[in-house]
């Protein structure tokens, strides 16, 4: 495999000196060449705007390396969701259309996310005005691989392969700050054929989430994906299917996994027209807990919804999910939760310990329906303006509009540190369910 350094094409990895030009140059010339890697050696941090990777070129950051993506817009010119989409933020990595790209190497690609925000509060941070970038984006590719690279304090989302075919991500660390709003781990979103596997992410938003976004409607379902032997802590969703679900999740597995400190543990989060049939969660070990109310999730360890977005809007369907030989140690219980015109169907929680004991300083007993429009104001549900939670009784398994649920051996126990609001072991209402 040929090699072409940045350094022979000019980058200078002082940390200050903007090397955009310098690294499209040597992609170009890699690619041209019929295929390599570029590779950003070691004892240098090398400043960047937005490149754009193509065919056949792996861009290897060496251990010891570090990338820092640009704090300035007019540096990041790339759009993360396409000209014609009307979203205006950019990107710093990206490919579209590519074909057989990667990202690899022991270093390190820094967000430099701190710099976007205009306050560093101890619960939630506030952005600048204006658009955040993303860190790294794969638009409309085809056999695309991440190894061993560590991704450090995106600004928004780090990875968001979108429309993209046979996607390989193995061994990689995502570091983001855990008070930083919407900097997602990975999103893969309308992608196929994708394995996520031996990860370890800590994010200010959702770990792994598998979206159907409307910007990228014309890019088909998200199905046959496997993630698996990943370890995730998220001030939201570790791993969750949804929130924009405008096409169809089918044929997907989530195992061997750790969840810890996390908002919310395994979700399905259905809030738009597409549906989401056939998943399996299995292996995982699972802790949640109470954490500011401007975040979402109320640590719901399991947590399935297909709940209308707005009023009047259309909604899919959620059915056939698994959940077996889960352990669960939260603070809230289990939370499933259809519509009346789209009852959650075919759900399975077979072997599942969930132990709901208190430990945060957060008050409990609320469920969390976010997002979703106020039925009495017709706005949508903000902090600050509506906490978009319900005050309810927490129950160890809570089951609304569903049809055919069955909890095979579930045991639900209650720790030490009793609380007022902790409720009945199983609570159901127009709902479906065989206990065995």
């Amino acid at each position: 495999m040929a090699d072409f350094s940045i350094v022979d094409h000019g980058a200078v990895g002082d940390a200050t000196t903007l090397n955009s030009e310098a690294i499209q140059k040597t992609i170009d010339t890699c690619h041209e060449s019929g295929g390599g890697r570029v590779i950003v050696p070691a004892g240098g941090r090398f400043l960047t705007g937005s490149v754009e990777l193509k065919s056949h070129v792996e861009l290897h950051v060496e251990r010891g390396a570090a990338l820092l993506a640009g704090d300035r817009r007019e540096d990041l010119t790339a759009r993360a969701f396409g000209d014609a989409s009307g979203k205006e933020e950019g990107t710093c990595i990206a490919a579209r259309g590519a074909e057989n790209v990667a990202i690899t190497g022991g270093g390190v690609i820094d967000g430099q996310g701190r710099k976007w925000m205009k306050e560093t509060g101890r619960y939630i941070y506030r952005p600048k005005p204006g658009s955040r970038p993303m860190l790294i984006c794969f638009i409309g590719c085809r056999r695309v691989t991440m190894r061993d690279i560590t991704i450090r304090d995106a600004a928004n989302w780090a990875v968001h392969p979108a429309g993209c075919e046979d996607v390989l991500i193995s061994g990689i660390s995502i570091l983001n700050d855990t008070v930083l709003p919407n900097c997602d781990g990975l999103d893969p979103d309308h992608c196929r054929n994708v394995r996520i596997s031996d990860c370890y992410i800590q994010a200010g938003d959702d770990g792994i989430v598998i979206k159907t976004r409307r910007e990228f409607a014309d890019m088909g379902p998200s199905e046959n994906i496997t993630i698996s032997n990943c370890t995730i802590m998220s001030t939201s969703a570790a791993i969750k299917i949804g929130t924009e679900s405008v096409d169809d999740f089918r044929n997907i597995i989530v195992s061997n996994c750790i969840i810890k400190s996390s908002n919310r543990g395994l979700a399905v989060q259905l809030r738009d027209s597409g549906s989401v049939e056939n998943v399996l969660f299995s292996n995982c070990i699972v802790e949640t807990r109470h954490f500011s109310p401007e975040w979402w999730g109320r640590a719901e360890p399991i947590y399935v919804t297909a709940i209308h977005r707005a009023p009047g809007t259309e909604l899919g369907r959620v059915r056939n999910v698994r959940f077996h030989n889960i352990l669960c140690h939260s603070e809230n219980g289990v939370f499933i939760a259809g519509s009346e015109d789209s009852p959650v169907e075919d759900v399975i929680l077979d072997n599942v310990r969930v132990e709901i004991d208190k430990w945060s300083k957060w008050p409990g007993g609320w469920h969390d329906r976010r997002p979703c429009m106020s039925p009495d104001t017709g706005h949508r549900i903000e902090p600050g303006r509506d906490t978009g939670l319900t005050k309810h009784p927490t129950a160890g398994v809570f089951v609304e509009h569903a049809r055919n649920v069955v909890l095979r051996n579930v045991d639900v126990t209650w720790g030490g540190n009793r609380q007022d609001y902790w409720g009945e072991e199983i609570e159901a209402h127009h709902s479906e369910i065989t206990r065995s």
